[in-house]
């Protein structure tokens, strides 16, 4: 799965879509897709993350207590 940096547009691939989904998690494991070699992985905050379409992340990705609000 793929994600974007909404502040450079650079494009992110997501390592591990359980870690994505898990609302404890505030970091995913990822490549960043830049230049022709892959890239070695690192840690990516979610909050930095949106879907390509420029969408923002379900909620229910985030917050732990999404169902308060």
């Amino acid at each position: 799965m793929f994600l974007q940096n909404r502040q450079t547009g650079v494009l992110v691939k997501v390592l591990n879509t359980d870690s994505l989904i898990d609302p404890m998690e505030q970091k995913i494991s990822g490549r960043i897709q830049d230049g022709q070699e892959e890239q070695d992985p690192e840690e990516i905050s979610k909050n930095d993350l949106v879907f390509p379409s420029g969408e923002r992340l379900p909620r229910c990705w985030m917050d732990v207590d999404y169902r308060s609000h």
